[in-house]
Formats: C-alpha cells, sequence, structure tokens
C-alpha cells in the first residue's frame, strides 16, 4: 500500500542523505513552487574505474518542463567536478522519447541498444544505453 510521506520524513525515501562510496541521492524540487518533482541517484560509483550510472524519476506533473535536462547537467557536473568521474551512463527504456531527448540536450552520446533487457508490463522491452564523458562539450 502507499500513504503519503513528507519528503523530509525519515521514512521518506525522496529524504536528501548524505552520498557515500557507492551512490549519492538527491530529491528533485521545482524551485518555482518549491514542490518535490521527483528523485535522482547517481548510483553505481567506481570510484576505480571513475564512472557511475544515473536513474531519474518524475512525477507525472512535472514532466516536460525540461527538468529532466537539468538534472542530468547538474548530476554530470556533480560526478565530473566533485567526485572526479571520467563516464556518467544512463539507460532508458528505448521508447521513452522524452528521456532520450534530455539525454541528448544534456550531452550525451547514444552508445547502443540493449535487447528486450527490461521487464514491463509482462513482456521485454529494449533498452537504449547513453553515456557522458567529462572532456564531452
Amino acid at each position: 500500500p502507499w500513504w503519503p510521506t513528507s519528503p523530509g520524513a525519515e521514512a521518506s525515501r525522496y529524504r536528501i542523505t548524505e552520498p557515500d562510496d557507492k551512490q549519492a541521492r538527491f530529491s528533485v524540487v521545482e524551485l518555482a513552487t518549491d514542490t518535490l518533482a521527483g528523485a535522482t541517484v547517481l548510483g553505481d560509483i567506481n570510484t576505480y574505474g571513475r564512472s557511475a550510472h544515473i536513474g531519474l524519476m518524475l512525477r507525472p506533473d512535472f514532466r516536460g518542463k525540461g527538468l529532466s535536462t537539468d538534472v542530468l547537467r547538474v548530476l554530470c557536473h556533480y560526478a565530473f567536478t566533485v567526485l572526479g568521474l571520467h563516464r556518467v551512463a544512463l539507460e532508458t527504456l528505448a521508447d521513452n522519447h522524452a528521456m532520450i531527448a534530455a539525454a541528448k540536450r544534456a550531452g550525451f552520446t547514444h552508445e547502443g541498444v540493449l535487447r528486450e533487457a527490461a521487464w514491463m508490463l509482462g513482456g521485454f522491452a529494449d533498452l537504449v544505453e547513453f553515456a557522458r564523458l567529462a572532456d564531452d562539450s
């Protein structure tokens, strides 16, 4: 079951926590309304290989406002400037055209298709992988 939880509550999965060696979680807040728009994570942080993966979820009311592109840019800045990583990647469903467009706007390069890599609604779906390197402009 689901029940409402305030963003700052201890039990909230959107609660801002300190980054650790493997992941850094962040809340996505629309500044104009000071409203929780979603959550994002820079996960699978590999300090030896200097790489990580991005996960992003926006609430339906906040999609289509350019927040995904902003979040990706901010996470890349954090990954490259603060953590000193070299490569950041993300995967999304092949039919998630909004996320694909946001990734491209944020400077990510399409790297390939992971055929039938996701189980969705009782069937397999393709994922597409994008990545951005620290020296990509």
